[in-house]
């Protein structure tokens, strides 16, 4: 990178977090460490819970995503809206008439210890495992920028993000996720703009939609119904709604957010502009991976976008066949793309036929090249299943955006990731300090012992996070892994609070057994079908609650009356 763009990228992060810090003066209690001391306007939590779902996993991997698989990612999110209208109905006020720093403490008000005991282990299992990953995303960024291995950038990234959160707390977390949203905002427009300014002067704009259409990178719906495929329209309404009816009803780093309000109201308001401004955020997100794709129509993109696994393979004696039947088949789509265009243009159908069909088998060699290149780098000792889907993005805004942006691009990518790691490590901390320290191991300590004790539940999830970062190099597309991690446990927990909300005669011992149940038929959908992901949220709820409702009125359990 060029001076300017690190004088912008250190000069973005330096501001966010010395304004977070001042935001942040007096949480010297236990209150306003974890919850602000409720004062929180609702545009802040709003602002804040956007920022803590969108990580640097959002910018580099779900570009990557629409770039390879087009826009059909978007579905996932199509449940959202409902999920919050019921929470702003539900859950928003139980929660805040309970009066409680975690949502799991709600469950021993309305069960029993046991239960509030266990959904805090599962939170924690889940998120602590999800916080990895989040860290993982801008250590590619500065591997890739400064050619440091994974673990110094990850080790780095993570002190940075305990030390600002050990100081400040949720108050510094949410005023500087405020800002930081305004960053990301400014820099995904200023990363569109620059990717359509730069396609050829011969391709306009429409010429564009019209290519990414003709190649499947706008498919945003699909309405086929398939249990194994990941995004559809019916995976997105049913399971996308069970999954983010746990994720902010359940999640405490999410429930902690809206804890922080003021009031009822200005929780709901929070919810409520997510419900309206999400999708359009992550459909934005994916229609610049969408552009990025016709970009490259013209530009000979890579063989492989992670840099040193190709100079890694250069060597190899299959390299330089490979290549060269990858750079014909690149001029063989690009001239495709081009008689695609003249054809469209022409209003000549059969003449769009035609060149469709050479795209096609185009980009079907380039496929095949990249797949060849990819166990190219296994064979040379790189890391068994190789995938570079989490650089495209990150490879085009190094190699192609002007001086400047650069360096704001990359600062959103890391303001986005202090944003959501902190926000994970702060409500790691505060389960682990309130759900189990306070609960079981000092009872009755002074406010000031708690605070300390939460600034040192922050550091030990913070160091947990370091260490576990290094395995996002092997899980592929880091968006998907995030969320497959977060089903894996997500159901379970909305069985839960569905059956304290809900089912009044279910007491203690069956929700505890449900809940156990729930989990252990999720792994099995996980190890051992090819169940999609987001239906583990919709298997996982109906499990708890089933169990749970045939226990009570089985007989197993006296029923509360």
């Amino acid at each position: 990178m060029s001076t300017l763009d690190w004088i912008v990228l250190f000069g973005t992060l330096v501001s966010i977090v010395a304004y977070g810090l001042y935001r942040s003066r007096g949480s010297d209690t236990v209150d306003r460490f974890l919850l602000a001391g409720k004062t929180m306007p609702w545009y802040a939590m709003a602002l804040s819970i956007m920022a803590t779902q969108a990580s640097a996993v959002t910018f580099i991997s779900t570009t990557g995503q629409s770039y390879v698989d087009g826009m059909r990612f978007v579905q996932f999110y199509f449940g959202l809206p409902i999920a919050m209208v019921i929470l702003c109905a539900t859950v928003v006020p139980v929660f805040h008439r309970a009066k409680v720093f975690t949502a799991y403490e709600y469950l021993e008000q309305r069960f029993d210890a046991k239960t509030r005991t266990l959904a805090s282990v599962i939170f924690l299992c889940q998120r602590g495992l999800s916080a990895g990953l989040t860290l993982y995303a801008p250590a590619i960024v500065l591997s890739a920028i400064l050619g440091w291995p994974d673990r110094v950038t990850i080790a780095l990234m993570g002190v940075t993000v305990v030390t600002y959160t050990s100081l400040g707390g949720v108050k510094a977390v949410t005023w500087s996720d405020v800002q930081q949203m305004c960053i990301i905002f400014f820099g995904l427009v200023a990363s569109l703009v620059t990717v359509i300014t730069l396609l050829p002067r011969s391709v306009s704009f429409s010429d564009a939609l019209f290519l990414a259409g003709a190649a499947g990178r706008l498919n945003a719906v699909t309405t086929n119904f398939d249990w194994n495929d990941r995004f559809t329209l019916w995976s997105g309404l049913i399971g996308g709604t069970f999954l983010f009816l746990s994720y902010f009803g359940c999640d405490q780093s999410q429930v902690q957010r809206y804890l922080t309000g003021s009031s009822i109201a200005q929780s709901r308001l929070s919810l409520i502009f997510n419900a309206v401004a999400k999708i359009p955020m992550q459909f934005f997100i994916l229609f610049i991976g969408a552009m990025v794709f016709v970009f490259y129509l013209f530009v000979a993109p890579p063989l492989l976008f992670e840099r040193s696994n190709l100079a890694r393979i250069q060597d190899a004696s299959a390299y330089q066949p490979l290549n060269e039947r990858y750079e014909r088949a690149f001029n063989g789509r690009r001239q495709a793309a081009e008689d695609v265009i003249a054809a469209h243009h022409a209003h000549d159908a059969a003449g769009e036929q035609r060149g469709a069909a050479a795209y096609r088998a185009a980009q079907r060699d380039m496929d095949a090249a990249r797949s060849e290149a990819a166990k190219l780098v296994e064979t040379t000792g790189g890391e068994p299943g190789f995938s570079d889907t989490n650089y495209i993005f990150l490879s085009f805004v190094t190699r192609y955006l002007p001086v400047g942006l650069v360096g704001l691009v990359i600062a959103v990518m890391f303001a986005a990731t202090m944003s959501a790691s902190a926000g994970e490590i702060n409500s790691l901390a505060t389960v682990t300090m309130v759900d189990l320290y306070r609960r079981y191991f000092r009872r009755g300590a002074s406010d000031h012992h708690y605070l300390m004790a939460s600034r040192w539940a922050t550091i030990f999830w913070g160091a947990y996070a370091i260490a576990s970062a290094g395995f996002g190099k092997k899980l592929g597309s880091l968006i998907v892994a995030v969320n497959v991690v977060g089903s894996l446990f997500y159901g379970s927990l909305l069985g839960v609070f569905a059956l304290a909300f809900f089912f009044r005669r279910v007491r203690g011992t069956a929700a505890f057994v449900g809940l156990l149940a729930g989990e252990a038929v999720v792994f099995w959908a996980f190890l051992f079908t090819g169940i999609s992901f987001l239906w583990y949220n919709v298997i996982g709820c109906v499990v708890v609650v089933a169990t749970a409702v045939a226990i009570t009125y089985g007989g197993g359990e006296r029923a509360e009356i």
